[in-house]
């Protein structure tokens, strides 16, 4: 999948956060413990996730992040550079190693993670003024923040700083919460969380993130809520059980996933949010059309190895739906 793809959008998307190359174990139930083959360097990163997506399926795309002086950076770039996606804020950083992920699946569904990003070159991305200016400048409409970034308090502090400069700039934020239960009990974890929730024109949680946020709630309930507290678009991604969401007038639109093998879960709901995001910008789909083509892509995610090798253009996509007609 490295062409480029062709100009389909005149939407301009944005995001900033961890690149990481990830190596997945071959062997089930490892738990990452135990010696086993693994396959990698793959890109990864759920925000590198979200922005290559967005750039193939049409969207100009910028990215903060930094990589180190390595072959695995080489790997990211080159990656980033495929999908067209700009490196202007993309840092170098010599001496320090690019991030890393080992992930380790298990019978019952669930992962393992080994992560290196508060000592790699993924936590040391352009921030501050910086940023906010090379975001206004490249004219980014959204960008977007994944909950993955939040979990160092310092790159936590960073994105939410860049976050509020952009919206006071104009530019709409689009959050993934993407939880991480295991930071629950850290305060300032939740405080950032909820501050970009009050942000967010574009809010995207998945299942499991909606049973943290808003426990005991359905979406009927919680969804005109974020409406109230200035969120356009408020979308449930459900997995293999598609999504719900509401647009700006409060309509609500559900549609059923798609039946597919699930080769790698890794990335999906990134896929799923770049493109309901990136289309939606565009002015070229509506809110029922945006959310068809995200829960295709999703679909379309899980069915390689490694988590951005699913990853889809817009024809690709269409040509899925025409399939399942």
């Amino acid at each position: 999948m490295d062409v480029k793809p062709a100009a389909l959008s005149t939407g301009s998307v944005g995001s900033l956060g961890e690149l990481l190359v990830e190596f997945v174990c071959t062997e089930r139930d490892g738990r990452n413990r135990r010696a086993a083959t693994y396959m990698g360097p793959f890109p990864s990163g759920a925000p590198a996730i979200f922005i290559d997506q967005a750039a193939r399926i049409g969207a100009r795309a910028i990215f903060a992040g930094a990589v180190g002086d390595d072959a695995f950076g080489q790997v990211l770039c080159e990656r980033l550079a495929s999908a067209g996606v700009s490196r202007d804020l993309v840092r170098t950083v010599a001496g320090v190693p690019t991030g890393t992920a080992f992930v380790s699946y298990n019978s019952d569904g669930s992962r393992d993670f080994v992560f290196n990003i508060a000592r790699s070159a993924a936590a040391r991305f352009p921030a501050g003024a910086e940023a906010v200016e090379a975001v206004c400048g490249f004219g980014a409409d959204v960008f977007h923040i994944s909950g993955s970034t939040l979990g160092d308090p310092s790159m936590a502090k960073a994105a939410l700083e860049i976050c509020r400069g952009l919206h006071a700039a104009g530019v709409e934020i689009s959050f993934d919460p993407n939880i991480r239960k295991e930071l629950l009990a850290d305060p300032a974890y939740m405080e950032t969380v909820t501050a970009l929730l009050g942000l967010a024109a574009y809010v995207l949680p998945s299942s499991e993130d909606a049973e943290v946020l808003f426990p005991g709630e359905s979406f009927a309930d919680f969804a005109p809520r974020l409406h109230a507290g200035g969120a356009r678009c408020v979308v449930l991604k459900r997995g293999a059980q598609g999504c719900i969401g509401s647009d700006p007038s409060g309509a609500v639109e559900a549609l059923a996933g798609h039946a597919v093998e699930v080769v790698d879960p890794t990335g999906a709901g990134d896929c799923f949010c770049a493109t309901f995001v990136a289309l939606t910008v565009s002015g070229r789909f509506g809110f029922r059309d945006a959310l068809a083509r995200a829960n295709a892509a999703g679909a379309l995610a899980v069915g390689r190895i490694g988590p951005m090798e699913g990853n889809s253009t817009l024809a690709e996509i269409e040509a899925f739906l025409e399939s399942r007609r």
